[in-house]
């Protein structure tokens, strides 16, 4: 998250160092009726909103589902048949509402409060041109490479999760890709060249994948530089230039989610999609430093909320089955997610936001807290929780550094943050959860090179098995620890183990 409340899991602002598918099928005995009640008049005088429709996925029932969304003045973008899940436009604003009445549909609703804009969303983003700011220059020849890679003194990160010495034991293998779900990653970045994989990459924010060439790149690099800094810190080479990744062997690639609008939305739909494309492209890994769209938290009494909590679940469990671990971030509110009750102050934030307390049992952060998925905290250079994560006992699997600038490391610049790569060639830095994720993103890859046969969840098994906890500190804090030296609500299962996961 941006802030403590954004979609994405930044804390802070980026500090350089140098700076439709449309379908016709037959009518199905009985299908009209269920459709549309006979002799009404379906409306089309509303705002273009999009929609997902879950469904079974029996023939039958897609076959009716996709018969009613026709009826009801839907047009079709994707259909994910697999999982059950349509993605929809229309201007009905009874769309909703008229599709949970036909046999067959489990849930649907609005993924948004804002109408779809005429920006477009299939703009193929363009690379910056390479630049290296004096500043950048500067800390390079004060770090020194020194065998290592120029800026990797001011990684503090790695170090303190080991990934410096994993590196030289099995620095990861080229048959394992790590997917960054974000805003796009710019692949020119030299850093970031050597371990993309392009057909491993796509958009996919209309909610269906666009592979053309360029498409995974970031709309506005100025403004989108969050992917491309996640991936540094997952996989940037250790080529003699800039940064080093935490498994800088492995492969990279982006998957585009966020819309190419004012905010950078990232929509149920787009992450529907997205965990698709990861189970059918062969990828090993997820990234995922966001929360989806509008909502904070999905609440299962909402119809609109609930369709979408459905259908990203549907997605990621879909992604699961075919070997893929997702990673996520938990957020930066410093909320304990085991509470009986939170305030969402921020949703809808494509619209108006409406305060609102929620009940974390029946409202989820999505992804973080779907089933399966690891949830990753965030710490500083003291191995304490950094102040802004999210925490909560049963709710984090593991932590990872995310960077803290109230925790000061030894190292040349001063900064608790953590030092990635940006578009256009350069490095900077950032802090948050958003950060954190990567970390564990890298390790499971470089866990996934040591066991390559291991099963999403066997892999997710091990990785909390080697983490390393703290336990609860000793000294007061802003946020409550609770839980066991093995177990608690600060570190889930431990701070993660780069060294361990590459010792068979």
């Amino acid at each position: 998250m941006a802030h403590s409340h954004s979609r994405r899991r930044q804390a802070l602002l980026a500090v350089p160092v140098g700076l439709a598918l449309t379908a016709s099928l037959g009518l199905l005995p009985g299908a009209a009726a269920a459709a549309a009640p006979a002799k009404q008049q379906v409306r089309t005088d509303g705002p273009l909103l999009s929609y997902v429709v879950n469904t079974g996925t029996d023939h039958a029932g897609l076959a009716r589902a996709k018969q009613a969304v026709n009826a009801n003045k839907g047009s079709l973008v994707a259909a994910y048949d697999r999982i059950g899940v349509l993605v929809v436009h229309s201007r009905n604003p009874a769309f909703a509402q008229s599709l949970r009445a036909v046999p067959g549909v489990q849930s649907a609703g609005a993924t948004r409060t804002a109408p779809i804009t005429s920006a477009a969303t299939d703009d193929i983003g363009k690379p910056e041109k390479l630049k290296l700011s004096k500043s950048t220059a500067l800390a390079a020849a004060r770090a020194g490479s020194r065998g290592s890679e120029p800026l990797e003194s001011l990684q503090w990160d790695l170090r303190a999760i080991k990934a410096d010495q994993a590196a030289r034991i099995n620095p990861g293998s080229r048959k394992v890709t790590v997917g960054v779900i974000d805003t796009g990653v710019d692949d020119t970045h030299p850093d970031l060249a050597p371990n993309f994989s392009p057909s491993q990459s796509a958009s996919c924010v209309s909610g269906k994948a666009d592979t053309r060439p360029g498409a995974w790149r970031p709309f506005d690099p100025s403004r989108d530089y969050h992917g491309t800094h996640v991936a540094g810190t997952i996989a940037a080479a250790r080529n003699g230039t800039g940064v080093a990744g935490v498994a800088p062997g492995v492969k990279v690639s982006a998957i585009k989610v966020s819309s190419n609008s004012a905010g950078s939305f990232f929509y149920a739909e787009s992450v529907v999609c997205a965990f698709v494309f990861a189970a059918e492209h062969h990828i090993a890994v997820t990234n995922n430093s966001y929360y989806v769209d509008p909502w904070m938290f999905n609440c299962a009494d909402d119809p609109d909320q609930k369709a979408i909590a459905d259908a990203i679940g549907r997605a990621s469990a879909y992604a699961q089955r075919k070997g893929v671990v997702n990673v996520a971030a938990a957020g930066n509110s410093n909320f304990d997610l085991a509470a009986k009750e939170l305030p969402d102050n921020s949703s809808p934030n494509d619209t108006k936001p409406l305060p609102r307390k929620i009940d974390p049992s029946r409202c989820l952060d999505v992804p973080a807290q779907l089933p399966g998925v690891v949830t990753v905290s965030a710490t500083g250079v003291k191995s304490l929780k950094s102040y802004y994560s999210n925490y909560g006992r049963g709710q984090i699997a593991v932590a990872a550094p995310g960077g803290d600038n109230l925790q000061i490391p030894d190292a040349p610049a001063k900064d608790g943050r953590i030092l990635s790569t940006l578009p256009g060639g350069d490095w900077g830095w950032l802090q948050g959860t958003s950060m954190a994720s990567p970390h564990v993103a890298g390790v499971l890859a470089l866990l996934k090179s040591t066991h390559p046969k291991a099963s999403p969840q066997e892999l997710t098994w091990i990785l909390k098995a080697q983490a390393k906890n703290p336990g609860c500190p000793v000294a007061p804090a802003d946020a409550t620890c609770t839980g066991t030296k093995n177990i608690n609500s600060h570190f889930g299962y431990g701070i993660v183990d780069a060294l361990a996961a590459v010792q068979d």
